[in-house]
């Protein structure tokens, strides 16, 4: 197989796998914030997963790599870890889902207190979604981290 080739398979399986790993994970946590943080109903949260799922197709390898780029900053050290995949989670999915629940019928104190109880969630889970995401891309057969695909796309690349 040549370079090239493995190459594009390579890229499509970030692709699966960073967009199956945001997909399961989110969803199950959202649910639980939805529903018991915000105070949604069960049919709001339902069209908030929905749409979540939706949206986190084309969010999946885009997070992947941010998360990547965002953790060349980190050092060897577990809190150095926790820390730059915390920040990753959050300064990319919080906005997001803010708008989700926005229009998904969270308004007022809802919608500050979903968006709050998102980003404490985002907090604590960076880490634990930092290594989720890594077992998922092992199971696809990839690095944990990608190397050669870690700088957001910009002018000058």
């Amino acid at each position: 197989m040549t370079a090239k080739v493995f190459s594009s398979l390579s890229r499509h399986r970030l692709v699966v796998a960073d967009t199956v790993a945001l997909i399961v994970f989110f969803t199950t946590t959202g649910l639980l914030n939805e529903r018991f943080i915000a105070g949604m109903r069960w049919d709001q949260v339902l069209h908030a997963r929905l749409l979540g799922a939706a949206l986190m197709v084309p969010v999946g390898r885009p997070y992947g790599l941010w998360r990547d780029y965002v953790m060349r900053r980190a050092g060897v050290g577990r809190l150095s870890q926790i820390m730059w995949d915390s920040i990753a989670l959050v300064t990319f999915q919080v906005p997001i889902y803010a708008l989700i629940i926005a229009v998904n019928g969270a308004a007022g104190r809802g919608l500050w207190m979903g968006t709050l109880g998102a980003t404490v969630m985002m907090l604590v889970l960076g880490r634990p979604y930092g290594a989720f995401l890594a077992i998922v891309r092992r199971m696809f057969g990839l690095p944990a981290a990608v190397e050669g695909a870690v700088r957001p796309m910009s002018l000058n690349s």
